[in-house]
Order: C-alpha cells, then sequence, then structure tokens
C-alpha cells in the first residue's frame, strides 16, 4: 500500500459507533499489512482511547463528534483522534497504577503498552488530539 493516508473516519460520540470504528480499525490495519496479532492490539488501543473521548472529553454527551484518522508512513501507522470538546486537564490523562485494583481506568495503561508513542493536546479553546503510532514490519 502507498504511503499516505488510509482513512478518515467521522463518527458521534456515542459507545454505540465503537463497533463500527472497531470494524473501521480492523480493515485498515489489516490493509496495511499489519498481523492479526497486531490488529487485535490496535482495535483494543483504538476502542480504549475513543471512549476515553466519549466519557471524559464530552462527559458522555452524544452530540459531540469524533475524528480517527489513520495514516500510513510506511513502516508506521499514524491514529489520530481529534475531538471538538472543552480543553481537558493534560496533566490528569497518565496511566494508574496497576496495584489500584477496581473495575475500569485501565484504557490509557492499555494506549501506552500498545502504542510506541502517543500525544495529547489541545486544539485551541475547542477540541483535544491524541497521536498515536504503531511501528509495522
Amino acid at each position: 500500500m502507498n504511503d499516505g493516508r488510509r482513512l478518515e473516519f467521522r463518527f458521534p460520540a456515542d459507545p454505540a459507533m465503537l463497533r463500527q470504528v472497531r470494524e473501521q480499525v480492523r480493515s485498515a490495519s489489516l490493509a496495511c499489512g499489519c498481523c492479526e496479532k497486531t490488529v487485535a492490539e490496535l482495535v483494543i488501543a483504538i476502542n480504549e482511547a475513543c471512549m476515553n473521548v466519549i466519557q471524559h472529553a464530552y462527559k458522555g454527551d452524544c452530540s459531540g463528534e469524533i475524528i480517527l484518522e489513520i495514516l500510513n508512513n510506511g513502516g508506521e501507522l499514524e491514529f489520530q483522534l481529534r475531538d471538538f470538546a472543552a480543553p481537558v486537564d493534560l496533566a490528569r490523562i497518565k496511566p494508574r497504577d496497576l496495584d489500584d485494583l477496581r473495575p475500569g481506568g485501565l484504557g490509557t495503561h492499555f494506549i501506552h503498552e500498545i502504542m510506541d508513542d502517543c500525544v495529547y493536546g489541545h486544539l485551541g479553546d475547542r477540541g483535544n488530539y491524541l497521536r498515536m503510532k504503531k511501528k509495522i514490519s
């Protein structure tokens, strides 16, 4: 496959949309030559990232919009998530201690374990982004 944009997918910040997101990530990752194990990991990471946007940026408001872009940069896939919610507190985005046993809250941990690089930021006063990179062979 040629370098460049593989996918741009816009969807409402609704948990019901996550199945379609997972299917899009799976399809695009396979088309880029990822093995099944890597595809499964990428699906988990992107699903968790989208759920975090829905829960923490939009605070469950399903009327918000999320944009997922997947770029094929040669031996690396880049995933960009953008939202149009109020800026989140970047200092609070971090994996929790794995010794803190309780349900939920491990999405950021999974994202950092799966991806090779992860960068969070703001898009001015209205919106946030998450850029994740994964090397592929």
